[in-house]
């Protein structure tokens, strides 16, 4: 027998199914809510409303675990590419070797961008951010691409618009880069891997046909983009599928949901961890000063990349990720105060009874901003990363909104502003 949740409201029982999930997380479902009752419930930040059902992405917060389709964070990143990820969290399972070849030649016949997306580059202001620079170019794709604008075509349609964003993203990336460097646009090489060919097209010369990413680095990128890939419904998810369920194009709800991406306190995480360093290192590189200002309740200081959201115990992604930072510092010989300072607060940081206690231990957005820094990355630039990698995510997620014929999302609300009120005509306003 099913479970039922009871509400009693003004002297009446009312009843509620509740639905479990297959991992055994329980929701109780109020969708008739309002017509049964009259009333709406009240989550600001939506913190314990589920939105929707999802098949993409398991996270349990408690335990430290992250799971897309059922395989863990840990197995993924540590024997798959990136494109291999994208596959499972786009079709619902990993690839096989004609599949994942046929994936990848598709992509690679895509990666191209129209010359008129140059122009849009020149019409931007100079130093202009690259998130603001890349949520435009997303958009811009649709005016080259019209019959995009429709997302009820036939599947096989659909899926040619996700094969030619999931390619054109990275040239996208790597010419904002380009263009914030003052150098020219390297075009992509189709023969390299897709991160590979990201990072030449980022650090490649065109005087230089004969540069060769770091194998290092490139083994770093790829997992820093897998563990971006998906996380469930969080703020840049959720703004995709509300968007989406307007019946907006990929095109336009993958840029919406990089504008939410852009926010200090979502995608923009791991850029305040950097900034953080710098001011520790700009005041003299004191660390144990900076820990004590964190542990005092009435110092407004708070220290970045350290502690999560979701995740009460260690993030799994960022016990994947150390050993990779840990590697790109080591093979680049990177001579950085700034990197120096984070290695010494995160060895002060993990032996301090303060933080160990209370589970503060370094996040995903600590590594990946350091390793983002050692290869040469800007901070402004490592939301756009972050995007890249979390793109095939937001495209599944926008994929199984439009499957599941999710209506459009248009949350209430309780008025508490002024009742009616008599209208006077200006000339007698006081």
């Amino acid at each position: 027998m099913s479970e039922i949740a009871k509400i009693t409201l003004e002297g009446n029982e009312f009843e509620f199914p509740v639905i479990k999930g297959s991992e055994g997380e329980k929701a109780i479902d109020i969708s008739t809510l309002r017509s049964k009752t009259g009333h709406i419930t009240l989550d600001p930040g939506y913190k314990n409303t589920g939105s929707t059902t999802s098949e993409i992405t398991f996270l349990d917060g408690e335990k430290g675990i992250l799971r897309h389709r059922g395989y863990s964070i840990e197995d993924l990143a540590e024997n798959c590419s990136f494109l291999e990820v994208s596959y499972l969290i786009l079709y619902g399972k990993l690839p096989n070797k004609v599949e994942i070849e046929s994936f990848e030649t598709s992509i690679t016949e895509h990666t191209l961008v129209n010359e008129g997306l140059d122009a849009m580059f020149k019409a931007f202001p100079t130093g202009s951010h690259p998130m603001g620079q890349l949520s435009s170019m997303i958009s811009a794709l649709s005016l080259y691409y019209p019959k995009a604008l429709n997302p009820n075509r036939p599947e096989e349609a659909i899926n040619r618009t996700v094969i030619r964003l999931m390619a054109k993203m990275p040239t996208i990336c790597a010419m904002i880069f380009k263009k914030q460097n003052g150098h020219p646009t390297v075009y992509p090489k189709n023969n390299l891997d897709y991160v590979t060919n990201f990072l030449n097209m980022s650090f490649g010369q065109v005087a230089d046909p004969n540069y060769t990413p770091d194998p290092v680095v490139v083994k770093a990128m790829n997992k820093l983009l897998i563990l971006h890939a998906d996380h469930e419904q969080n703020c840049s998810a959720s703004t995709v599928r509300v968007v989406g369920s307007s019946q907006a194009s990929l095109y336009s709800s993958i840029s919406a949901g990089i504008s939410a991406l852009w926010g200090p306190l979502h995608g923009g995480a791991n850029q305040e961890v950097l900034e953080m360093l710098e001011n520790i290192k700009n005041d003299g590189g004191d660390v144990q000063k900076y820990l004590d200002k964190a542990k005092d309740k009435n110092d407004p200081f708070r220290l970045m990349g350290f502690g999560h959201r979701v995740y009460k115990n260690f993030d799994p992604r960022a016990k994947i990720i150390k050993t990779s930072a840990d590697e790109v510092l080591e093979k680049l010989g990177v001579n950085d105060p700034v990197l120096e300072i984070a290695k010494e607060l995160e060895q002060a940081a993990l032996k301090d009874p303060y933080f160990v206690e209370r589970k503060l231990f370094p996040n995903v957005d600590f590594y990946s901003g350091i390793i983002y820094r050692a290869l040469g990355f800007p901070t402004d630039f490592f939301t756009v990363l972050f995007a890249l990698g979390r793109l095939p995510g937001w495209i599944s997620q926008w994929q199984e909104m439009r499957r599941d014929k999710h209506p459009i999302a248009r949350p209430r609300q309780i008025y508490t502003g002024a009742t009616l009120r008599e209208f006077i005509p200006i000339d007698k306003r006081a």
